[in-house]
């Protein structure tokens, strides 16, 4: 069964190589898809360096807008979403989220930090269902194809769409991982604006998806 990662990147050129690295590593993966969401560094560039595909954005769309580009050019049965900005990424975290839905054990697979930094661990494990690292099997994918996918609320949708179908999911620590936060890269000002508007998506997202 073929496997293909999903990597939606906005100006991650400091990180994605990292991600790609050991994406490279890993053999159960056949084909690795970035997709630069409009991104204005050497996120491209960056990419190119490691041969895999890469789909450029002309506008940034949100990392939903992202992911749905990216699934439609994915041509695997397991489908692996990372995010770009992962900071100790290892082979291990990869094997981890595939194997169950490799393997029939598992429709998806949701990845939560583990041990790597308090806030953003804290932040997975009150709400696991925010979390862009996860395998799915494809078969899930193209039964929401008509599903509609906002800029943050992505794995929202995905999950209660899982939950509501009574389908198989587990939850898989990842030790040692995390990323950068937002208002990192950004600046406190901009990064606390853009976490704003991201929580803003996910509570209508909520609504919406509510009985």
């Amino acid at each position: 069964m073929s496997v293909v990662a999903i990597i939606p990147a906005y100006n991650e050129e400091k990180t994605i190589g990292g991600v790609l690295e050991t994406l490279k590593k890993v053999d159960l993966i056949n084909n690795i898809i970035v997709v630069s969401d409009g991104s204005t560094d050497k996120t491209v560039e960056v990419a190119k360096k490691f041969g895999v595909d890469v789909l450029e954005l002309k506008e940034n769309l949100g990392k939903g807008g992202a992911l749905k580009a990216g699934i439609e050019k994915a041509k695997g049965k397991v489908v692996l979403f990372l995010d770009a900005d992962l900071i100790g990424l290892k082979e291990n975290h990869v094997r981890d989220l595939i194997l169950p839905v490799l393997d029939d054990e598992a429709d998806m697979t949701i990845g939560i930090f583990d041990r790597g930094r308090v806030a953003t661990d804290l932040a997975q494990k009150i709400a696991p269902f925010l979390s862009g690292q996860r395998a799915v099997n494809r078969k899930v994918l193209n039964d929401i194809s008509n599903l509609e996918i906002t800029r943050y609320g992505v794995e929202i949708a995905l999950t209660k769409y899982v939950e509501s179908s009574n389908l198989r999911v587990r939850k898989v620590f990842l030790k040692d991982l995390t990323h950068i936060m937002k208002e990192e890269k950004m600046g406190l000002l901009k990064g606390f604006t853009e976490r704003m508007r991201m929580y803003m998506d996910i509570i209508r997202c909520l609504i919406k998806s509510s009985p």
